[in-house]
């Protein structure tokens, strides 16, 4: 929403705040088959991402998402080599995975290629590996190419999605997940974006949940600001087929051969750690399966 002195807010209605930043100028609107994308410029957040109203990216803090969404996982694995992403059509993710040199594959998939040339216009930093030749781009259904995707072909699936709504919906289902636990090989990790833990507890209270009666044998939420999304304070939630994912290796992530803004080991550990009114939510979940 954008009124007439040029802040564009978010508004939580249910949750009684917003998010404002100062615009300078809309740069680019546009009406794709699947949702209505704007772009804009901002005084002190570069470029500006909206997706049907809500705030995406902007240039200054997408790297705490991105970061976040890719490098825990990838050093939780142990040798992660083939890598999905399902969403993430600015690539800002992608860009983060193809920094590991042990990753011989990254496939994204998005159903909006709208996104990801928009991204190439206005945040081409984001962009810049898209021509790695381990990279590949396909605009198409993301749960339906998990469903066609050989058993064990996989040893990463990241879930770059927008929020639990519309298109995104069956992104956050049982079904969805145990095709996941299908597609990956024996220490398969499965890492999806999953809202604020602030503002939505319960939806991570279910993800854990149907992630669990899926089949994975453990689940761990990450924590981690992020001050354009509603709360400024978001999280992804790791589900691992069969490892420990509160362990990870941190010798490799201490001697990171590529550089980030926000990862590092420390912060790898910092995140594991949960509040207590997360752990209590969380728990009543594993003590109704039990």
């Amino acid at each position: 929403m954008l009124d007439p002195t040029h802040w564009f807010s978010e508004v939580a209605a249910d949750d009684g705040s917003a998010f404002s930043l100062k615009i300078r100028e809309k740069l680019h609107e546009e009406q794709t088959p699947f949702q209505f994308i704007e772009i804009y410029a901002t005084e002190g957040f570069g470029n500006l991402m909206v997706i049907d109203g809500c705030t995406m990216l902007s240039s200054r803090d997408n790297f705490l998402y991105h970061e976040m969404m890719s490098h825990p996982a990838l050093f939780t694995h142990p040798a992660p080599r083939r890598v999905c992403i399902i969403g993430g059509g600015d690539c800002g993710t992608l860009r983060e995975v193809l920094k590991h040199p042990g990753v011989e594959s990254a496939v994204q998939i998005d159903i909006d290629e709208g996104v990801t040339r928009l991204a190439e216009r206005y945040f081409p930093e984001l962009t810049a590996a898209n021509h790695d030749p381990r990279a590949q781009l396909l605009f198409e259904d993301g749960i339906r190419w998990i469903r066609e995707a050989p058993t064990g072909s996989l040893d990463l699936i990241i879930v770059d999605s927008t929020d639990p709504v519309g298109p995104a919906l069956g992104l956050f289902s049982q079904d969805f997940y145990a095709e996941c636990l299908r597609a990956l090989d024996t220490h398969g990790i499965l890492v999806q974006q999953s809202e604020s833990p602030l503002y939505h507890l319960r939806i991570l209270q279910e993800m854990h949940g149907a992630m669990r009666a899926a089949g994975f044998a453990d689940t761990q939420t990450l924590s981690f600001p992020q001050p354009i999304y509603p709360s400024g304070w978001w999280s992804a939630t790791l589900a691992g087929k069969a490892v420990t994912l509160a362990d990870f290796r941190v010798a490799d992530a201490e001697c990171k051969p590529f550089e980030t803004e926000y990862y590092n080991a420390g912060i790898h550990r910092a995140a594991l750690a949960q509040p207590e009114f997360v752990r209590r939510g969380l728990a009543a979940i594993a003590e109704t399966r039990d």
